[in-house]
């Protein structure tokens, strides 16, 4: 169409392109026509009739064409340079144009001077794919190279040979997508995969309205749509590592790519070079939806991945074990004593109580129990019980046992007689005021051991017992016996005196010395005041061998001598002994209220 065509005609012209590129490729399916001039002009190839130039094949086979200018489809005005590139010799290309055999052991390169589809072969790559020379009236062009995601693509409407073109308007899958009078450029932004597909233009050149063949074009993913891989559950106190695998395309040139994470819509992790998230240690809050997104160092290309449920789930505690110091449970009256309480498993938070003979009540809240200074109550089995809310778990019981020291070691002669005879048989008993079982006893004579046990039997006396007994009691804390408590007794007199002594009726004495708070019998040499004379000495032995009268139990208040001291007058009758100035120290005990004491309930020596 000429310059000074009416405007009515420009407008019937552009309506004829739209029409015939709505609607060509229907009319002509079957028997299509073709626009051909003469053959004294460039062929005008019927709409169709050559195949569509695929984009981005590069790679796709060892055998590559290259093309200069970088177009497709290249026109023979543009002195097109095609270059084989693959494995063989130089000089071994097999060249082919529409489909046959062109030049045999042809060169690697050569300036195309006819419009046509070439090919490429090499001996040891094969084939190359195809590129095609145009002489059209009217070309649309894209880039030679493969199109990336978020590449920025020019295509271009060219007519022939480099006339200008006007009234351009574009295609895609025969729908139209806008154009101008003079712009014959269209320039895709940032392209992704839906802009893939075939494109065409239609204009008015000199020769009148013309459409161009179809281009196809193809946007290759920069990378595939990433997937995020982690445990879809796991336990608390556990690490989590989530991949956010994503393949990036293998066409030059490589891409760099940064990688985010989110939880429930919330950025937890980047953005950041590597594709792991990982927490070390989950708690329940890091339940959730989890997603990955990755995209172009330039953030052009932004992919995001489907949900991943993570489920972290509380582990209930177990394994609940208890130690102590001192070791074995075993402290001595008024130490220290330390429980601690550890769980193997169990996660959240997590609560502690020390409990004692099953008790409720809990006698402590922590993982650790300390008593300062045990009392005798402390004994018992103790209890950790280990809660995270839900569940509970409990410890073994653990026995503590609070160990007295011996203390207030006494002998006591048995029987309590204030007189003896010559071989009569003497024992003596040794007991302590407190104490916890089991307890030792060992006999000292004139500070010598001879006997063990808390009885030491004497049998019948001589001479030979007199002097003076100790014994010592003693217990020990552990079985190893790391602690040994000790209590001595203070000395017991003993003077056997033969029969027939000056001044000295009776045939033997017994005199206890005392000290501290020990009480002990004073055996006199005569009797007290008050006694009858002993008329003889069968009665007298009578009455010292008949069994004592138990002492009755002391009452609240009862006032225990537990220290006296006498003297004999010079010039008096043997058989009558006065207290001269007596010395008593004494103290009153507490009412027991019926309860007998352990070991405290012996005391000897009460006048």
């Amino acid at each position: 169409m000429t310059g000074d065509t009416g405007m009515a005609g420009k407008v019937a012209l552009l309506l004829w392109v739209f029409l015939w590129g709505q609607f060509g490729d229907r009319h002509h399916t079957r028997s299509p026509r073709c626009c051909c001039p003469s053959r004294a002009t460039p062929t005008q190839p019927c709409p169709f009739s050559l195949p569509a130039q695929i984009l981005g094949l590069a790679g796709a086979q060892s055998t590559q064409l290259l093309v200069e200018p970088p177009w497709t489809p290249a026109v023979l005005w543009d002195r097109v340079t095609l270059t084989c590139q693959g494995s063989g010799t130089a000089g071994s290309t097999t060249w082919y144009k529409d489909k046959q055999r062109w030049w045999q052991e042809g060169p690697d390169s050569f300036t195309v001077t006819e419009s046509g589809t070439y090919q490429c072969e090499r001996p040891s790559s094969g084939l190359s794919p195809p590129v095609m020379v145009s002489q059209d009236w009217l070309v649309l062009q894209v880039p030679a190279w493969a199109l990336l995601e978020g590449d920025t693509v020019t295509l271009r409407c060219r007519g022939w040979p480099d006339s200008p073109v006007t009234r351009v308007l574009f295609y895609k899958d025969d729908k139209e997508l806008g154009g101008s009078l003079s712009d014959t450029e269209l320039s895709l932004w940032h392209p992704d995969l839906s802009h893939s597909g075939r494109y065409r233009c239609g204009g008015l050149v000199q020769t009148g309205a013309k459409v161009s063949a179809p281009v196809t074009v193809t946007v290759h993913e920069l990378f595939t749509v990433p997937v995020l891989e982690g445990p879809p559950e796991l336990p608390e106190g556990s690490p989590l590592n989530l991949s956010c695998l994503s393949t990036p395309s293998p066409l030059p040139p490589p891409a760099a790519f940064l990688y985010r994470f989110y939880q429930d819509g919330q950025l937890v992790g980047g953005p950041q070079v590597s594709p792991q998230l990982l927490v070390p240690a989950v708690g329940v809050s890091h339940s959730g939806n989890y997603s990955c997104e990755v995209h172009s160092e330039e953030g052009a290309v932004r992919k995001s991945s489907a949900r991943l449920g993570v489920t972290v789930r509380r582990v209930p505690p177990s394994g609940v074990s208890r130690s102590v110091q001192p070791p074995g449970g075993q402290v001595a009256l008024g130490d220290r004593l330390v429980l601690s309480c550890t769980v193997a498993m169990g996660t959240g938070p997590l609560s502690f109580s020390w409990h004692r003979g099953g008790s409720g009540s809990p006698l402590s809240t922590g993982p650790d129990l300390e008593l300062w200074h045990v009392g005798e109550n402390d004994s018992g089995h103790y209890q950790c019980r280990v809660s995270d809310g839900d569940n509970v778990a409990e410890s073994d019981p653990l026995k503590v046992s609070v160990l007295v020291p011996v203390a207030n070691a006494t002998i006591t002669p048995v029987p309590p007689a204030l007189q003896v005879c010559p071989g009569d048989p003497v024992t003596l008993r040794c007991s302590v005021q407190v104490c916890s079982a089991p307890v030792t006893f060992t006999w000292l004579h004139n500070r010598h051991e001879v006997a063990w046990g808390p009885l030491l039997e004497l049998g019948a006396i001589d001479v030979g017992h007199s002097g003076t007994y100790q014994c010592v009691a003693t217990n020990q804390l552990g079985q190893d016996g790391h602690r040994v408590f000790r209590a001595l007794s203070p000395e017991l007199a003993l003077e056997v005196t033969p029969q027939g002594t000056t001044g000295h009726h009776w045939n033997t004495a017994v005199a206890a010395g005392l000290g501290g708070s020990l009480l002990f019998l004073l055996l006199l040499v005569g009797g007290a005041v008050g006694w009858h004379q002993w008329n003889n000495m069968a009665a007298r032995k009578q009455q010292e061998r008949a069994p004592p009268e138990p002492p009755a139990p002391p009452e609240e208040g009862e006032v225990l001598y537990t220290h006296v001291e006498s003297t004999k007058q010079t010039g008096v009758s043997p058989r009558a002994t006065t207290l001269q100035d007596p010395q008593v120290t004494y103290a009153e005990l507490p009412a027991t209220h019926g309860r007998l004491r352990e070991c405290g309930d012996i005391y000897g020596n009460v006048l």
